[in-house]
């Protein structure tokens, strides 16, 4: 194949989405960290279907043109960030082939060049050993290769390309030794290989269809990037405990086919004898006696979507036309997740709250369109996870007619405490460096469960068990929450500490928090603060200042 036009070029697009999706899960699983959180593999996914969903729909047939769609879209909808990475590299594939029709073999090569070049620009502080490693160094020898031997066919360029990619791959352990550790390469890498392993089968006439046990997910992933309208059904949760017979004949991959016969948006993820489930449906009897037969409900509920629907919508609209009709000096943007930790944000004057966090990483386009809803001479953006951050920054360069600063929040703890100090009436520089102060004064704790088995800088963690996480870095790991949580008190609390702020959250109780409350009064002078989260994921944020 000596040149590629726009026809073979979308093919191949759609190939690597698909193998992508495929193989989400499997990358999602090679997380270092054993959270439960939206993963690499999930937001590469989002990511690259937002923009190759929108090139798919180009009317052009030139190669130019339809990556030119393809870098808007998967800007836009770039989510975590191997997300934004992702588009970056083809932002400088673009680039390079902007005005082609068609592209050959060497002009191939040069746009992975790019690609990897405008990537690296886009990281503040690059990594060895993660996509950025992958993406240059595969780039780099495909290059020399296709110049050296005067390759004129792009099916050996990416060939070679997904050659160099697993070479690369295989050594990121030996660059990040907590990849070695935990015994995985890493994730960001391995997603954009399943990209380009997508688009060389398309060259080679074997294009990846998406397989059955990815449709739900693919589906899924459809629904958040498109926000389709029409029925929204019932959103419908349970966790089972499956009965002897169900252990023995469960399979997740089946029950996840059982589900896409009457809904989408479906998770179904089996720990042992418990199986918790997540299906979109108008069927939700359907789906609740499909579960009966396994087992016995822990946990149940079912809830209108189309009620919910309607008034989210309308409470928006009220929102975004008393936003746009008041000029203000200062507006301010958060992301959490959780109604209590929402509430408390607003109450520190915060605008607009996004939904999310670390399950599910918002995108670029969210913070766009929070930030143009805003009618303010100045706007700050509060990320509040570092996975979300570079999203922020993607946003505020592209809102180049708005004056838009993302503060270097990467927890909740900070992002309310950088809100405290937040003065409408003084200057915007005065207000960043008491802000960043403020940033910089905050240890963050986290207490959550571990999805997997692993072992983390010698601490050996088991699936089911409660973690405490100090910053970046998790420090104890228990079968008891309590013990957990005020173990990592312990280490948080110096005599330096004056105020502490614990919240807790969905699966903990306002009793274990002032339990905890009083714990810390009984060896630290610290004032407390305790407040209901309602947060998902972790029992336990703390902030300590």
């Amino acid at each position: 194949m000596e040149r590629i036009d726009g026809k073979l070029f979308k093919e191949m697009l759609r190939s690597g989405m698909n193998n992508l999706a495929n193989n989400q899960a499997r990358i999602d699983a090679l997380n270092v960290f054993p959270v439960p959180d939206g993963d690499t593999g999930t937001n590469m996914s989002l990511t690259f279907t937002n923009g190759v969903k929108e090139a798919l729909k180009c009317p052009e047939d030139s190669v130019g043109a339809i990556a030119k769609v393809l870098s808007r879209g998967l800007l836009m909808g770039a989510r975590g960030n191997s997300g934004v990475i992702t588009s970056q590299i083809f932002r400088g594939f673009y680039q390079a082939v902007d005005d082609l029709d068609t592209i050959d073999a060497m002009q191939l090569a040069s746009a992975l060049v790019n690609g990897s070049r405008v990537a690296y620009k886009a990281v503040m502080r690059p990594v060895e050993g993660t996509i950025l490693t992958v993406i240059r160094e595969a780039a780099d020898y495909t290059y020399a290769y296709t110049a050296t031997d005067d390759i004129t066919d792009c099916t050996l360029v990416m060939e070679k390309m997904v050659e160099e990619s697993k070479i690369s791959l295989d050594t990121t352990p030996d660059l990040l030794p907590v990849l070695k550790e935990v015994g995985v390469v890493d994730s960001g890498g391995a997603g954009l290989l399943a990209i380009l392993e997508g688009m060389t089968l398309a060259l080679q006439g074997k294009p990846v269809e998406l397989e059955q046990s990815s449709a739900a997910a693919g589906e899924s992933a459809q629904a958040k990037v498109e926000g389709g309208e029409g029925e929204f059904g019932f959103c419908t949760e349970f966790i089972l405990q499956l009965s002897s017979r169900g252990m023995k004949n469960f399979s997740e991959a089946k029950f996840k086919d059982e589900l896409a016969a009457i809904g989408n948006s479906i998770v179904c993820v089996q720990d042992d004898d418990l199986v918790k489930v997540h299906v979109h449906t108008l069927e939700p009897a359907t789906a609740v006696r499909m579960g009966k037969r396994q087992g016995r409900f822990v946990k149940l509920k079912v809830e209108n979507m189309s009620d919910q629907h309607d008034e989210i919508i309308t409470r928006e609209k009220e929102e975004a036309q008393e936003l746009a009709s008041e000029h203000k000096k200062y507006g301010l943007i958060a992301v959490a997740a959780g109604e209590g930790i929402q509430k408390m944000f607003k109450e520190l004057r915060v605008d607009i709250v996004i939904s999310g966090g670390q399950t599910m990483n918002p995108s670029t386009e969210d913070f766009i369109s929070a930030i143009e809803k805003l009618n303010c001479d100045h706007i700050l953006v509060f990320p509040n996870n570092s996975n979300i951050v570079m999203a922020a920054q993607q946003a505020a360069t592209v809102m180049e007619d708005k004056d838009v600063h993302v503060l270097p929040a990467k927890t909740i703890p900070q992002g309310l405490s950088a809100c405290v100090m937040f003065n409408p009436d003084a200057s915007l520089e005065d207000n960043i460096a008491d802000m960043e102060e403020a940033i910089a004064n905050v240890k963050t704790g986290e207490v959550t469960y571990a999805i997997k088995d692993t072992t983390y800088e010698g601490l050996p963690i088991k699936a089911g068990q409660y973690m405490g996480i100090l910053g970046k870095a998790i420090v104890d790991a228990k079968e008891d929450m309590m013990t957990v949580t005020k173990d990592l008190l312990k280490k948080m609390i110096d005599e330096d500490s004056e105020l502490v702020t614990l919240i807790y959250g969905e699966n903990a109780m306002k009793e274990q928090a002032d339990e905890l409350a009083d714990f810390v009064a009984s060896f630290s002078d610290a004032e407390v603060e305790v407040y209901n989260g309602k947060q998902p994921v972790y029992s336990f944020l703390i902030g300590v200042e």
